[in-house]
């Protein structure tokens, strides 16, 4: 089943790049994008069934699918309780991400449409692999095909600087974790994260490897003062990817903490614990206040996600079951709602206005009563309103970091205040007001983008109602992460 879940997108490309091209022919256009989302919907009802046949009361991996015959690393694939969640919300967004640039890519749709599947394909390896080295494959190999997506898909003079501050970025701090990597390697002689796990590592060689991993995990996050690029590609991306690398692809830091820095290096992050979660306090505060100054809509969004994703960081860092958990669950929430964001300010309103300057829109309640009405809702849950699952993770965030360090729970606690003040702003400037003269009546949203919408609200409300379902899944791996 795991298998299927790596090869069915391939197939998906594979059949996109059989379609004869015909120029000016929307009839292999409508097919190619019909081959594209019918993969993606089979790869997630694939996860759907991997998640209802786990087993949540054990900490184990599951599913585990294992070729040997490599020398230098072990590929294995498996699933636990952690990466369950993160497969799930990968097959999710993947046909969102779809669907929302289905009528504004005019050039190369063919090659478009595949990068997107191979996207796909290199994310869930991301999640499924248990070794170091195969894992640090695949966190690298999405870099070249999200920097190509940038660079032709993406709109503005600006982009190819922004596609080659993401790719220097991270490349830079991804060569700090093959270095840790190899070293692991040379002195454990595996690089198998269970071999790795029960191998002896003294204090002094964890620090080093911790710093390493730390550096390039932080990029990806993002933490201060490594941020920038994350604006920046958001302003000049399409869409779609956009929304990968808000919906899932920030999620690789989170998981990489995880699977590498906690648990096989538990001596340094406790001893470093509380320099990360100063950093990440900076990281929440700067960018918070960054936020609240933006004009532009989808740089606003984009800093939101950086305040979003430091709290994550702390519940991460906090080690205590519920911080943990509560990490996991605003991962999940940040998710779906900084998605939805995207596809309102850089979708909906884009679409619309031509402009995603703030003082340029407003008035939209007029024209777009049930857009705004969806907007709504969004913007509350991104500032976390009780029944969003983005509630309950900064919540048990919150009480995790307070349980150990209730000095930086204080200053993490200006989360809850910041939020809401950037989210309603946000709100308030381009729903209400006087309506803008540089617009002309617009029309509401279209079926499609209310369905993109909608799909992306309904986990948002029923995890937050029901957040057990997620809770009871993850549970044992994350006892057994800190206590084993």
């Amino acid at each position: 089943m795991i298998l299927l879940l790596l090869i069915v997108p391939i197939i998906g490309s594979v059949f996109i790049l059989s379609v004869p091209r015909i120029d000016n022919s929307m009839e292999a256009e409508n097919e190619m994008k019909s081959i594209a989302l019918m993969t993606s919907l089979i790869t997630f009802l694939i996860s759907i069934f991997l998640w209802i046949e786990f087993d949540p009361s054990t900490s184990e991996y599951q599913f585990i699918t294992e070729f040997n015959e490599l020398s230098f690393c072990h590929f294995n694939l498996g699933v636990d309780g952690i990466s369950l969640y993160y497969i799930l919300l990968t097959t999710f967004i993947t046909p969102i991400a779809l669907l929302s640039n289905y009528n504004n890519v005019y050039i190369n749709i063919k090659y478009f449409l595949v990068s997107f599947l191979v996207l796909e394909t290199l994310q869930l390896f991301v999640f499924l692999v248990l070794d170091l080295f195969l894992f640090y494959i695949s966190f690298e190999a999405v870099l070249p095909v999200l920097f190509i997506i940038i660079i032709l898909y993406g709109s503005g003079e600006n982009r190819i600087r922004s596609a080659l501050l993401f790719f220097l970025y991270t490349l830079l701090g991804s060569l700090f974790m093959l270095l840790a990597i190899l070293h692991i390697y040379s002195n454990v002689g595996s690089t198998d994260f269970q071999i790795i796990s029960l191998s002896e590592i003294s204090l002094e060689t964890q620090l080093i490897l911790f710093l390493a991993f730390f550096f390039a995990l932080a990029v990806k996050t993002p933490l201060w003062p490594v941020h920038s690029w994350l604006a920046w590609a958001h302003t000049y991306a399409p869409l779609g990817a956009s929304i990968l690398l808000a919906g899932t692809i920030l999620k690789f830091s989170t998981y990489g903490f995880l699977r590498i820095v906690i648990t096989l290096l538990p001596d340094a992050t406790n001893y470093f614990s509380p320099l990360v979660q100063t950093i990440a306090i900076i990281t929440l505060i700067y960018a918070s206040f960054s936020t609240i100054i933006q004009q532009d809509t989808k740089q606003l969004v984009a800093y939101s996600s950086v305040a979003h994703m430091a709290v994550i960081t702390l519940g991460l860092f906090s080690n205590t079951i519920q911080g943990i958990e509560g990490a996991i669950l605003l991962s999940l929430a940040h998710g779906f709602v900084s998605p939805a964001l995207f596809i309102a300010v850089g979708g909906v309103i884009y679409e619309r206005t031509g402009t995603r300057l703030i003082p340029y829109i407003k008035g939209l309640v007029y024209y777009l009563p049930v857009f705004t009405i969806l907007f709504l809702i969004f913007t509350l849950s991104n500032a976390g309103i009780p029944l969003s699952l983005n509630y309950l993770g900064e919540s048990l965030s919150l009480m995790g970091i307070f349980e150990r360090t209730p000095l930086i729970a204080v200053f993490a606690a200006t989360s809850i205040f910041l939020s809401a003040c950037y989210s309603i702003f946000l709100y308030n400037r381009l729903s209400y007001g006087s309506y803008s003269p540089h617009l002309l009546p617009l029309p509401d949203i279209t079926r499609r983008e209310f369905t993109l919408l909608i799909t992306l609200l309904i986990p948002t409300v029923i995890f937050g109602v029901f957040p057990n379902t997620i809770l009871d899944f993850i549970h044992f791996s994350v006892a057994n992460l800190l206590y084993s």
